[in-house]
């Protein structure tokens, strides 16, 4: 049971939600880039929250099905038809042997997922599937899929039901929530001030590694960088040109740069579908606030996994 690369996107890749755990040993936990997105293709095909499934940036690409399979698209939407047919968004729908799946350009954010029953089946290392380009491990050989990749399905070794979504989770990506970074200090006021009311837009030079942004420049009022310690995802950096850095899920694990602040884990999910030239702001909010965020988000899934069991 596979499917079959005809034409492959600008970057898909095959992913989980990360290989959480090394960073201590220099290595990024990569994962969907919209966790959100990603469990929630999963939820609706019956699978576990885990289970690999595949990425795709800005362009989508072209899928040949060797096998009947229950699939669904999430995240972003992007144009989809399959044999020449509309693909909903947001739907399980059962894909028949020898069917062509197209998937166009993104209509909105940056990235949507394709999941099927089963999940794809690739090897784990360091217990994901997730790709990690700089080190090329996980996934697919360790890289973006190639016309001709066949990728094997993998086998479902739950019982959970599909799952029928009532409400669309459509974020507002023009706000990224932030607490306090580990030297928010160091930036006096009239700074802070145009960080969080200024306007900044996603640069051409952001990846999975981090979110370059342009606009407003914010100067630490120090001319060395800091030693380097420990960089968690979601950290702004603010390095030597004043332009923000927000890092991501294949980010450095350590860095040298000041940080004003960190997005809250609730809106990770966001960063990954800001795309280039989309504009934002920060927002700052307390560390009480992101935590009961946190858990209002999970609540969610929570109602999924219990109307299961």
């Amino acid at each position: 049971m596979s499917l079959t690369v005809l034409k492959p996107g600008f970057q898909s890749t095959l992913q989980d939600l990360g290989r959480n755990g090394f960073t201590h040993l220099g290595i990024a936990p990569a994962g969907a880039a919209d966790s959100f997105s990603f469990r929630l293709g999963n939820l609706l095909v019956g699978n576990g929250e885990n289970d690999t499934g595949l990425e795709m940036t800005l362009v989508g690409g072209t899928y040949y099905f060797n096998q009947s399979v229950l699939a669904v698209l999430t995240g972003s939407r992007f144009t989809a038809t399959l044999d020449g047919e509309d693909f909903p968004f947001f739907k399980a729908f059962h894909v028949k042997k020898g069917q062509e799946l197209d998937i166009g350009p993104s209509q909105d954010g940056a990235r949507c997922f394709l999941t099927v029953k089963g999940g794809f089946h690739v090897p784990q290392i360091l217990g994901s599937s997730s790709t990690h380009f700089m080190t090329r491990i996980g996934g697919y050989e360790g890289r973006d899929l190639k016309k001709g990749d066949q990728i094997n399905f993998g086998y479902s070794t739950t019982s959970i039901e599909p799952e029928k979504l009532e409400k669309i989770f459509e974020p507002d990506r023009s706000v990224l929530r932030v607490t306090k970074g580990l030297q928010y200090d160091r930036f006096d006021n009239k700074i802070r001030d145009v960080f969080f009311r200024e306007r900044f837009k996603v640069s051409q030079r952001s990846n999975r590694m981090g979110l370059r942004t342009e606009g407003p420049e914010i100067k630490a009022g120090i001319t060395d960088e800091i030693l380097t310690e420990g960089l968690p995802i979601g950290a702004v950096q603010v390095p030597g040109d004043g332009h923000p850095i927000i890092s991501f899920v294949d980010h450095q694990t350590t860095g040298g740069y000041p940080k004003i602040a960190n997005v809250i884990a609730t809106d990770l999910c966001k960063v990954g579908q800001l795309k280039p030239g989309d504009e934002f702001k920060f927002q700052l909010v307390s560390m009480a606030e992101a935590e009961k965020l946190y858990f209002e988000q999970e609540s969610f899934f929570q109602k999924f996994t219990e109307s299961s069991s």
